[in-house]
């Protein structure tokens, strides 16, 4: 009799990612250092806006991959003692000078991030044609300047400069990212060089310190922004030197481009959780009407003190379903798959000592962005247009100045009743976001569980109309609940293939607050201010 072969497992080992706790704030990000730079801010005397800032600015130096100064993001702000949260809104925005015409189709499905027709040579994916206007900067500007203290602008990039000049750790996790994107990475000159020494990934000694990579001229624009101000990267020498970067590239983003960009900021949107909670989120181009959907369709959910059921699991399933059937069809894609591994953003959380929170989400879309590093100053560029359909005439179609529907989702969580606990989360993984952000809250709002339970659960992710996928570490009940729903896969919660986005988030309650990050993310933890 034939036996069924059993799923592949990559890994035989129990993984634990232990929490931070503390009353006098706490920085949660997928990179250690960068945690690590927040909370040193917190211990000078800066408040949850400037240790944000730092960490992400940091990011840029120690996890390249994910984000950093040529991204865009969203953030969203709770102040302590206030009841409604705002939204810092330096998401997408397409230069003026995008034309559809530079996107010709070829007649074929690309089954890449998003399941939009192919272009020709992917210069919607990769290349100089690839970018947005980078946000970032003006994000993080915007933050320290409407919630951030009085400390220097220079004290708060200083630890992302030291680490810039230090360079990136050549580590197994390092070549494993960089080898990710290095069939791409190797076409673009400054990328090539700074990332493929010899042509191939770096490769750490077999015994011994890894070694630290120079990623351009990072470091000295970062230096640049500490003595001039962050509007330098819009408006100075630093926006000179990207504009004729980008243009020498044969990019459309230029220096008028970058001198109109600006974040916004806005009040948060909210969406009702069982009558109890609010989760305020970045609003209707994020993943957060998806969200709000989701939460609606799960309010009747069945829910114990066991923790989530099979019969839980299989509601999910079908709700989540339904939703990105609304989602995707609005967006003229109902026919998208499953997105790849290959995905690309970052996501921190912090609260300092008063009670203040804020969750940011930024990104550089895919992995390692446009693969395009500016030579001038150091930069790696995003690959937004990539978010458009390149379809004239879609619903999400590429145009000057144009904003594209994308999958981020920042939240802060807030009782009705005033008291505790609050949260902040969110999550990296492009479609993946949506179910790891409402799993996240789900365990803690509806279940219960501590950080340490909640970073640990395992969880199913749903990313499209027809179909879902399973941690192989939940129950045999579970599973057979959900493939009763539809087809689902049974996967790992591992490090590549990334089949479930990488969320972290803090707790806060009348004793102190807790955070988490991911346990399958090799350099994500969770740090807490000691003083």
């Amino acid at each position: 009799m034939a036996v069924p072969a059993r799923p592949y497992r990559s890994q035989n080992w129990v993984l634990t990612k232990p929490a931070a706790r503390g009353r006098r704030g706490i920085v949660v990000s997928q990179s250690r250092e960068a945690a690590e730079a927040g909370a040193a801010i917190l211990e000078q005397g800066g408040n949850a806006a400037d240790a944000a800032v730092a960490a992400c600015f940091a990011l840029a130096a120690v996890e390249p991959w994910n984000s950093g100064l040529g991204g865009i993001g969203f953030a969203v702000v709770l102040k302590a003692g206030e009841t409604r949260a705002k939204v810092v809104d330096f998401g997408p925005v397409a230069p003026r000078g995008a034309d559809p015409a530079d996107y010709p189709l070829t007649g074929q499905v690309k089954k890449d991030l998003f399941t939009w027709p192919e272009v020709v040579g992917d210069v919607n994916i990769h290349g100089p044609l690839s970018f947005v206007t980078p946000s970032s900067v003006a994000g993080y500007a915007k933050l320290k300047e409407g919630f951030g203290t009085a400390l220097p602008l220079a004290d708060i990039l200083a630890p992302a400069i030291a680490l810039a000049k230090r360079g990136l750790p050549a580590d197994w996790y390092t070549t494993l990212k960089i080898a990710s994107s290095a069939s791409v990475l190797r076409l673009y000159e400054e990328s090539a060089r700074i990332y493929l020494p010899n042509g191939l990934p770096p490769v750490p000694p077999y015994q011994g310190s890894p070694g630290f990579m120079t990623l351009g001229r990072l470091s000295e624009t970062l230096e640049q922004l500490a003595r001039a101000g962050l509007g330098d990267f819009y408006r100075g020498d630093i926006a000179r030197r990207l504009a004729a970067d980008i243009a020498a590239a044969g990019g459309v983003v230029d220096g008028e481009d970058l001198a109109h960009c600006e974040a916004v900021l806005r009040d948060a949107p909210t969406i009702d959780w069982r009558g109890s909670h609010l989760i305020h989120t970045a609003g209707g181009l994020t993943a957060a009407p998806t969200l709000e959907r989701v939460v609606a369709g799960m309010t009747e959910a069945p829910i114990d003190g066991e923790g989530p059921s099979a019969a839980w699991f299989a509601k999910l399933s079908r709700v989540m379903q339904d939703a990105y059937r609304e989602r995707l069809d609005g967006l003229g894609a109902a026919t998208a798959v499953k997105e790849p591994a290959d995905t690309c953003t970052t996501h921190l959380t912090v609260v300092d000592g008063e009670g203040t929170l804020i969750a940011v989400t930024t990104t550089l879309l895919s992995s390692m962005g446009s693969r395009v590093v500016l030579p001038s100053t150091g930069v790696l560029m995003n690959n937004g247009m990539m978010w458009f359909d390149p379809r004239p005439g879609s619903a999400n179609a590429i145009a000057p100045g144009a904003r594209p529907l994308c999958n981020m989702s920042p939240v802060i969580v807030t009782p009705k009743d005033g008291g505790w606990p609050r949260l902040a989360a969110g999550a990296s993984g492009g479609r993946r976001i949506l179910a790891s952000v409402y799993q996240t809250l789900a365990w803690q709002l509806d279940f219960g569980m501590t950080a340490e339970e909640t970073a640990h659960q395992p969880r199913i992710d749903v990313s499209g109309p027809d179909s879902a996928s399973a941690d192989l570490n939940l129950p045999a009940e579970v599973l057979a609940a959900l493939e009763a729903v539809g087809p689902t896969t049974l996967v790992e919660h591992g490090v590549l293939p990334i089949n479930f986005a990488c969320p972290n988030f803090i707790r806060v309650d009348r004793n102190g607050a807790e955070g988490s990050s991911d346990a399958a993310s090799p350099w994500s933890a969770a740090v807490a201010a000691k003083h």
